[in-house]
């Protein structure tokens, strides 16, 4: 209580002295402070039981524990989740995004620390998923609730999510602009100066706070040395096919995996299978262990034999091409060790899985080509590591801005921008025309649930049916007479249709005032018409939890009804009218438009 008096005050003080847009931008920036703090968090838990298992004892005898580390890690957050947190704890991104589309950006409060707890034991036990997801599901959960203990309405929770989704970002890669962009393309937040400052405050200030305690570190080491050559538009054009290809493989890879842990409800069940076979991938191709960021930086230092050296099967690296034969290995298994992670109930994200398979593949399309001798053409097999890094992300991600822009600033400049927008349009349109929608995204696409760019779709999507069907409608049933229907159902009701049910009440059809207009003044007609020789059917039904609402609006302009019945577990619900379904949605476009 006496928290809740002090908020009030504060409120009251800041209606006084702070406008609206001022308070917005303060709060941004206190919002990118807290999601780079989050992030920081995230990424010095993870370093740290790393540092712990890599200690001297286990790292004399290391290879034999990259089976049992992964299972271990995975039960330790089977175990926090099931008996500590006691609530699901989201998969980073598509939880935010679920939130925004269906909760009115309303994220509980439990997912400010879960992924806290939950993704470092994931990853840092081996698990091979990244740290990106849950970063910025902490930093989103940061801003909505943050917004809720201010009374915040829903478009500005929704800004303060994304500015948080985009200070997370920030920290992490230290590229304040490129995370503006992931939020707007991700999130499918609106480009405008009143969401355009947000966005840049709580970049700046996270990348700020992620300078001040983690210093100049970076997650990727580049060095531009060979420069953009014309000749290698084609090869550019090549790994824009080849992205995409592995693209496509990528997500397909991913849903099927995904699709088989579904059939096992039983927790235990599914760690027990996904753990093991993480293990026995992790076990024999010990770079896919963990993030996998050590292998990328060798991979763009040129440093191959560091990466090669590294398995089970003591391949030598000597033979350029059992290199290469090994690379492609870990593009192909690097996707399945996450699928696997994700089925076994592990938290953390796909985007270190995408710049990983980005940079291996491109590195190896270039090698491929030099080592042909093709025309003796010579390629920077870094830069094509680099820009295969934009490719994967704008294929699998599909977030081509991001990728160009995250790249350019990693490297510090501007050199790669041609071969970049090369690269990453056309992964994205290939892959787009196999793949429609992102992995994070896919699940509430396929449900109807995700926001988009398209004001008019957002604004339908954000309607709660329960909130426009009407149920204050007298029912009938088909063997009443006319006489006993006026005076049980028209002399009693206000309104001008009456739904004919059976006993069960399953919906049979209606009878409209205009249908007995004729003869309800008529006596003589009261015991000789039955409702079932007047009553017709409806142009269309409405079945809930089946329709969504761009459904229930084209049955509306494709029927000319006014009116129609909803139907519930097969049973009679009550009814949606044109003008109050017309009425939600145009408050609604308001909202999103603001």
């Amino acid at each position: 209580m006496e928290s809740k008096k002090i908020i009030t005050k504060f409120l009251k003080w800041r209606y006084k002295h702070i406008s609206n847009e001022h308070f917005i931008y303060i709060l941004s920036a206190i919002i990118g402070f807290l999601a780079g703090l989050g992030a920081v968090t995230l990424k010095n838990l993870t370093h740290f039981i790393q540092s712990l298992l890599e200690g001297k004892f286990i790292k004399e005898i290391h290879q034999a524990f990259y089976f049992i580390f992964p299972i271990i890690g995975l039960f330790l957050v089977l175990i926090l989740v099931k008996y500590v947190i006691k609530k699901k704890v989201g998969h980073g991104i598509p939880s935010t995004l679920y939130a925004i589309s269906k909760l009115k950006a309303i994220m509980p409060p439990h997912q400010m620390w879960a992924s806290i707890l939950t993704a470092p034991l994931t990853v840092g036990f081996g698990g091979s998923v990244g740290l990106e997801g849950p970063t910025v599901a902490t930093g989103a959960a940061l801003g909505s609730n943050f917004s809720r203990l201010l009374h915040l309405n829903q478009t500005k929770r929704t800004l303060l999510v994304g500015a948080a989704a985009a200070g997370a970002m920030s920290s992490i890669f230290k590229a304040p602009i490129a995370a503006i962009v992931f939020a707007v393309e991700i999130f499918s937040l609106e480009l405008t100066m009143t969401s355009m400052v947000p966005l840049l405050l709580a970049s700046v200030t996270a990348v700020l706070t992620s300078y001040f305690f983690l210093g100049d570190d970076v997650l990727l080491h580049f060095r531009i040395d060979d420069k953009f050559k014309l000749n290698d538009v084609l090869f550019f054009i090549m790994l824009g096919i080849t992205s995409a290809t592995t693209s496509i493989y990528f997500s397909k890879m991913y849903f099927g995996i995904d699709d088989f842990f579904k059939k096992f409800s039983n927790p235990f069940k599914r760690l027990i299978i996904g753990g093991t076979l993480l293990g026995v991938i992790v076990f024999f191709i010990p770079p896919l262990f963990g993030e996998g960021y050590e292998t990328i930086n060798n991979v763009l230092k040129g440093n191959i034999s560091a990466i090669t050296n590294q398995n089970f099967f003591h391949l030598s690296s000597d033979d350029i091409w059992v290199a290469i034969l090994f690379l492609v290995g870990l593009v192909t298994f690097k996707v399945v060790a996450m699928s696997f992670t994700f089925g076994a109930g592990g938290i953390g994200g796909v985007f270190a899985p995408t710049l990983f398979t980005g940079s291996i593949s491109g590195y190896v399309f270039a090698k491929i080509i030099n080592e042909s001798a093709v025309s003796g053409h010579h390629l920077s097999e870094i830069n094509f590591a680099m820009v295969g890094m934009a490719g994967l992300m704008a294929g699998v991600l599909q977030a081509p801005l991001t990728a160009i822009f995250l790249i350019a600033e990693i490297t510090g400049g501007y050199e790669l921008f041609v071969p970049l927008m090369i690269v990453s349009s056309i992964s994205y349109l290939v892959t787009k025309k196999y793949i429609p929608y992102n992995i994070y995204a896919a699940e509430l696409a396929r449900k109807g649930e995700l926001m988009t760019h398209n004001k008019d779709k957002n604004a339908m999507m954000m309607i709660d049916v329960d909130t426009i069907i009407e149920h204050n409608f007298i029912t009938i049933t088909p063997e009443i007479k006319l006489g006993r229907m006026l005076k049980k159902a028209v002399a009693k009701s206000s309104r001008n249709l009456y739904p004919v049910v059976n006993k069960d009440m399953e919906f049979l059809g209606v009878v409209m005032l205009d249908d007995i207009r004729d003869v309800m003044f008529n006596k003589r007609m009261y015991k000789k018409i039955h409702v079932r020789d007047i009553m017709h059917r409806t142009p269309d039904i409405i079945y809930y939890g089946e329709d969504d609402m761009p459904s229930i609006m084209k049955k509306f302009t494709g029927s000319s009804a006014w009116n129609l019945p909803v139907i519930k577990d097969g049973k009679y619900f009550g009814f949606i009218s044109k003008s109050k379904l017309l009425t939600a949605y145009r408050r609604r476009l308001i909202e999103t438009s603001n």
